[in-house]
């Protein structure tokens, strides 16, 4: 049964998803769109925007519109795609949220040792890893085409983005922004 199975596949992809939600888009990609096939990569790749634009954790968001696309893909009506985003919302957090209070209350007792912080440094990079993963995931022939202009300013606009946080500290808001600014006038304007 399709609930069941999204259940169990949001649970584990929860007990993985280390680093938040844009290290999880590529563990749910993974298995929603290449081993279940509930989705086309096409519609998982607009999942994602809709997740990056509405307000949350995007997530939980991208479980919550992947549960409800897979079960309406499967044949079933609205209402029960409703469930489906639920039961993917749900058990997508279940598991770390109870991690949660239990690491929680082990590493405030324990929040000097040297293990613990050299623990720590190392998921880090895995974070690094898994949001670098995500982004790499969004650069298919559907978001952009074969190699195109739109890759080529896509690409810019990042390293600007890039070069300006990192070494001029200029604000994550004004980049935004300026970064939609120029998508708009880019996309909507020139081509």
């Amino acid at each position: 049964m399709i609930f069941l199975r999204l259940f169990l596949t949001f649970l584990k992809i929860g007990v993985f998803s280390f680093g938040g939600g844009l290290a999880t888009i590529a563990l749910i990609q993974h298995d929603v769109v290449e081993k279940q096939g509930w989705l086309t990569s096409q519609e998982f790749t607009d999942i994602v925007a809709t997740s990056q634009i509405t307000p949350g954790p995007v997530g939980i968001n991208t479980a919550t519109y992947t549960g409800y696309t897979a079960i309406v893909n499967a044949g079933y009506s609205e209402w029960m795609g409703v469930l489906g985003a639920f039961i993917a919302s749900f058990s997508v957090i279940l598991i770390p949220v109870i991690l949660m209070l239990i690491v929680s209350k082990f590493l405030l007792k324990h929040k000097d040792n040297r293990t613990i912080a050299t623990t720590m440094s190392v998921l880090r990079l895995a974070v690094v890893g898994l949001v670098a993963a995500a982004a790499l995931l969004l650069v298919t022939p559907e978001t952009f085409g074969n190699v195109s202009p739109q890759l080529w300013i896509s690409i810019g606009i990042f390293v600007v983005v890039f070069i300006a946080s990192l070494k001029f500290k200029a604000s994550p808001i004004l980049m935004i922004l300026l970064s939609g600014v120029a998508g708009f006038i880019v996309y909507g304007v020139i081509l």
